[in-house]
């Protein structure tokens, strides 16, 4: 039996990795947790965790900003508001797909959305890129112009696990070369290592917020958190034994 791969220790102290203690996300891990979840079940519960915790998330990371005034219906006048900065949604696919909805129904209006696929070579459990629609963007650091100023200031990357962390590191890596200057990882468990190894390897100091349901201790030979909740791609898509 393989070894498991050896990850950096826990990120308990780093303030910038946030595990939810909500009584209801803790509830509904457990929930999701079991092989007897089916597919309904399991896109239902990866759609009520990711909206509980991108709640705090986006607490955190966008502000409220006045837009001018609108009327109610018995004709009082009232400050409108929207959020700000702009952002765009990243789920990883396939599994990522999942939690848009989520995202996307908390926002005041529409974001755009992109995609990022990548999968975990079974060997070596490196990340592989098959996929990158990200519309053209300056590099960081670049000057602004009038086309950049078109596209996000923060991306929110949506991916239901990070087991080894490195789908999230290349992920993250890949979104601050594209030009946003900031990424906030959004996602539903978490090992502590891959946490860890997601935010020292992802980006500097202030680029990477990580949001997270919940954390087990460790993954197992095949890169897989233990116990975590199995393939969440597999469990929703039902192509478990693909």
């Amino acid at each position: 039996m393989a070894q498991a791969p050896t990850l950096p220790q826990a990120p308990a102290l780093l303030s910038n990795i946030h595990i939810s203690t909500h009584p209801c996300v803790r509830a509904k891990l457990s929930q999701i947790r079991s092989k007897d979840a089916n597919a309904r079940e399991t896109q239902s519960l990866v759609h009520e965790i990711a909206l509980l915790v991108a709640c705090d998330a986006l607490a955190s990371g966008l502000q409220a900003v006045s837009t001018g005034t609108g009327e109610t219906p018995l004709g009082y006048e009232y400050t409108t508001e929207t959020t700000y900065p702009k952002i765009a949604l990243v789920p990883i696919l396939r599994s990522g797909l999942g939690m848009v909805d989520a995202l996307q129904s908390l926002l005041p209006s529409p974001a755009a959305v992109h995609h990022l696929g990548l999968f975990r070579e079974p060997t070596t459990l490196q990340p592989v890129e098959y996929y990158n629609n990200l519309p053209y963007h300056h590099p960081s650091g670049s000057s602004a112009d009038a086309t950049s100023l078109l596209y996000p200031d923060i991306a929110i990357l949506l991916d239901p696990i990070i087991a080894t962390g490195g789908t999230s590191v290349a992920a993250i890596q890949t979104l601050l070369e594209w030009g946003v200057k900031k990424v906030i990882v959004i996602a539903i468990l978490a090992s502590q290592g891959g946490l860890s190894r997601a935010i020292t390897e992802g980006g500097r100091e202030g680029e990477v917020e990580i949001w997270v349901g919940g954390c087990d201790q460790e993954v197992d030979g095949r890169g897989m958190i233990r116990p975590g909740m199995g393939d969440i791609g597999d469990r929703l898509f039902l192509t478990i034994g693909k």
